[in-house]
């Protein structure tokens, strides 16, 4: 992320946020995505500059997307040899994919409550 990248998540990204949250994912995925999506590859420090979040955030919320195959974490050494690794991430799966499988997940959920209102209406016309 460039230092000039300082209202990364305006516009598109708060967009992103709320209509992931709104899916019921966790606001911490949801915000580490959108910063992904905008930012392309970024620094967990990237991260947290832009979104409010704290490290030990960033890295719990890329736990899950990491296990999903969504993204790439690599390190990298600080030039001074001292302290932790930088680690970068970046999305490795197109965020239009990300998003099907979002819309597969609640068509999913969505018929498995239709068909639960169809059994209870079948149940109450046998007078149960």
């Amino acid at each position: 992320m460039k230092s000039d990248d300082t209202d990364l998540l305006s516009g598109k990204g708060y967009d992103i946020i709320e209509l992931l949250h709104g899916l019921e994912v966790p606001r911490t995925e949801a915000i580490s995505i959108a910063c992904l999506v905008c930012g392309g590859e970024m620094t967990s420090q990237d991260i947290e500059q832009a979104s409010g979040l704290r490290q030990p955030e960033v890295s719990i919320a890329m736990r899950p997307l990491r296990e999903r195959g969504w993204i790439e974490e690599r390190s990298q050494k600080k030039n001074t040899d001292k302290g932790r690794p930088v680690k970068y991430y970046k999305l490795i799966v197109p965020f239009d994919d990300i998003v099907r499988m979002f819309e597969s997940k609640a068509l999913k959920k969505n018929m498995e409550m239709v068909e639960a209102l169809e059994q209870l209406k079948g149940l109450s016309n046998n007078g149960v």
